[in-house]
């Protein structure tokens, strides 16, 4: 019996010390409905890092054998993904999980966080959707935006600066930018990420 014991404690201890899958278990809602997100690079960083799809960790990313430093200003915003979302090869995505740019003071990185989506950026990278659902969170003067249109109004030159930036930091005519949805529209893009995932949309 003390052998079976010792045993369980030990399977206990391994699984109470195991990893999180960072984009399979936690959930991309809230309690309360919010969207959450997972911060992979915070603002003001030019180190590119993201969740490994297959092991769920959060690591620096590499390019031919070396970490990959973007080679332009540094990120505009915190910037992540949801877990569990997807957007699908069948559908014209990239097959990764939905991008979230989240316009706030810089966040530790491997942050969880609520977030509230305002709009998004319909970006192409290489012909892929790679579209960027924009968010907002406590801690920032936008923190009450709830929409693109007022952001714009209230904030002038936010969504040029976004759209220069993500149209230019991976190299000349490698992104296109085709303008920005609405909250509406932001929702609707979340809504089917998240359905692709739980349907295993390829």
């Amino acid at each position: 019996m003390r052998i079976a014991i010792a045993i369980l404690s030990l399977c206990l201890g391994a699984a109470q010390a195991a990893e999180p899958h960072l984009l399979n278990d936690p959930e991309p809602r809230a309690a309360d409905g919010g969207l959450r997100m997972l911060v992979e690079i915070p603002a003001g960083s030019s180190e590119k890092w993201e969740v490994d799809k297959r092991s769920g960790a959060l690591q620096r990313d590499r390019e031919d054998g070396k970490p990959r430093t973007v080679a332009y200003l540094p990120y505009p915003g915190n910037y992540g993904m949801v877990p569990r979302t997807r957007l699908p090869k069948s559908r014209g995505g990239d097959g990764d999980p939905l991008d979230v740019v989240l316009l706030a003071p810089a966040l530790p990185r491997g942050s969880l966080v609520t977030v509230t989506p305002i709009g998004v950026l319909y970006l192409y990278d290489r012909g892929e959707t790679d579209h960027k659902i924009l968010a907002v969170g406590d801690g920032s003067p936008l923190s009450g935006i709830r929409d693109i249109a007022e952001l714009d109004r209230r904030y002038p030159g936010v969504t040029a600066i976004l759209a220069t930036w993500f149209a230019n930091y991976k190299g000349p005519g490698t992104m296109r930018t085709d303008g920005f949805g609405d909250a509406d529209a932001a929702q609707a893009l979340i809504d089917e990420a998240i359905a692709a995932f739980a349907a295993g949309t390829p």
